[in-house]
């Protein structure tokens, strides 16, 4: 049958592709305080250098996958890719904290292209009944790229430096171009016809990018609450010029009465506000505090990952067969108990400790994760998938970078302008105890969200009968 090879090449490029980005995300927290060194920075500028990447990507995802239902999300895919992989190039020769920084931003632009599409062609391809367990390999994917990010990425700082790590992510996009272009057979643009809303793209992305900027920066420039406002008033702007839109950027009848697809992705943005700035936190503490190399921080921060990519595809199966909300608020439930271990942490805490809870919370994200996306994708209709995949994708990247915005935030409170260095070790653990408590409150309230979108394997069966 025809439709086999294009599974498995879908498959593939889109597994290959959720590899690449987490890793670059994962890699590059070990190289922070190596850049930080080279080029005499404080803590506050090298959040940017994780920040940035997420704000652009945040600001353009769902413009990409609405893009990408017009287009083709092929094309789109294909695009972001060659975007990721040449400001990957890039970040190799620049030569200030301002270019890093600069490039970043482009590079998470190409991101966004990609987490607009990959699970998108994935859902395009693969009937409901095989979903859960395709999303959950892609998911062992991501995680076994987070798994890699720290080992690979503390071997090639601590050995050839931080530029070599760009360039080993620079050489993994070259092979998922190639396989794009040559091996997946097909085109996908459900929405083919209709028109690009390109005055909602801009608000939206004005919105966000206001949004965001505005909340990481409310401690250090005076300025910046006007700007959370303006991005406040500009998110309403969009959502009323949405409504009167022909061709919607983000067709809001997929939330009317659709309480799986609103309280999913509202339990995804919780989850990763709470989650995501883990790793950096912890790279940081085992570097400055404990003080650990590149390489030896990154295979402790290995623990979770690892745990990961083995549950991920076991709760995806696990998701096609129990109530996706019984196995993500689990999950959820598993994470605030690692979040709470970590405010106790201080310079005397044991190694294996801190090796042991990383695991329990990389359990208790695996068991989150694929069943939210399984019960995402599920609940809307195929012509849908473009905009759906990339507005779970867009709370997962804003949730990401508002975690990195509380993070800017208390390191500008405790920290201000003081450098990485053993002197300020202090600092750094007053704000990581605020941090690890502040997350353990914020998924505490994303079980509710999680348990509150209802039976959604029944919502499932009804949207694929609307789609016969």
């Amino acid at each position: 049958m025809k439709e086999e090879p294009l599974k498995k090449s879908a498959l593939l490029v889109a597994t290959l592709a959720a590899f690449l980005t987490p890793f670059t995300g994962s890699a590059i927290n070990l190289a922070i305080p190596s850049i930080g060194e080279q080029f005499n920075s404080n803590t506050v500028t090298l959040s940017w250098v994780v920040s940035s990447y997420l704000l652009a990507s945040a600001a353009f995802l769902v413009p990409f996958g609405r893009a990408a239902d017009l287009w083709g999300r092929k094309k789109v895919f294909t695009i972001g890719v060659t975007l990721h992989t040449l400001f990957s190039f890039l970040c190799i020769v620049a030569g200030s904290m301002k270019t890093i920084i600069i490039f970043r931003c482009l590079q998470g632009i190409g991101g966004a292209m990609i987490f607009g599409t990959g699970v998108a062609i994935l859902t395009s391809v693969y009937p409901p009944q095989e979903r859960g367990k395709v999303l959950g390999f892609n998911a062992a994917a991501v995680y076994t790229g987070l798994s890699l990010g720290p080992v690979l990425g503390g071997f090639l700082v601590h050995y050839l430096g931080w530029r070599s790590m760009f360039l080993f992510t620079a050489l993994l996009g070259l092979p998922i171009i190639f396989l794009a272009v040559f091996k997946l057979k097909g085109e996908w643009a459900e929405a083919k016809g209709e028109k690009f809303d390109l005055p909602g793209a801009f608000i939206y992305v004005f919105a966000l990018i206001a949004l965001m900027y505005g909340l990481s920066s409310v401690a250090a420039i005076p300025w910046a609450k006007w700007l959370l406002l303006i991005g406040v008033l500009a998110l309403i702007l969009f959502f009323l010029q949405q409504f009167k839109a022909a061709y919607p950027l983000l067709n809001l009848k997929i939330f009317r009465s659709n309480k799986a697809f609103i309280y999913s992705n509202l339990a995804a943005l919780i989850n990763y506000s709470a989650t995501f700035a883990v790793g950096f936190l912890l790279s940081l503490y085992l570097q400055v505090v404990q003080g650990f190399d590149p390489q030896q921080a990154g295979l402790i921060l290995l623990s979770q990952p690892v745990v990961m990519a083995l549950l991920s595809p076991l709760a995806g199966k696990l998701s096609d067969r129990i109530e996706p909300r019984i196995v993500a608020s689990a999950g959820m439930l598993v994470t605030i108990i690692g979040l709470m271990v970590f405010y106790f942490i201080d310079q005397f805490s044991g190694l294996w400790a801190v090796m042991f809870n990383l695991s329990l919370l990389g359990a208790g994200f695996a068991l989150f994760s694929s069943p939210n996306t399984n019960a995402v994708m599920g609940s809307i209709e195929k012509k849908f998938y473009g905009v759906a995949s990339s507005t779970l994708g867009t709370m997962r990247l804003t949730g990401q970078a508002l975690s990195m915005s509380i993070v800017t935030l208390l390191l500008a409170h405790y920290a201000g302008n003081a450098q990485l260095t053993a002197g300020s070790a202090s600092l750094l653990l007053a704000s990581l105890k605020v941090t690890f408590l502040i997350f353990a409150v914020i998924c505490f309230f994303g079980i509710f969200a999680s348990m509150a979108r209802g039976k959604v394997r029944a919502d499932s069966k009804a949207v694929k009968g609307k789609q016969l």
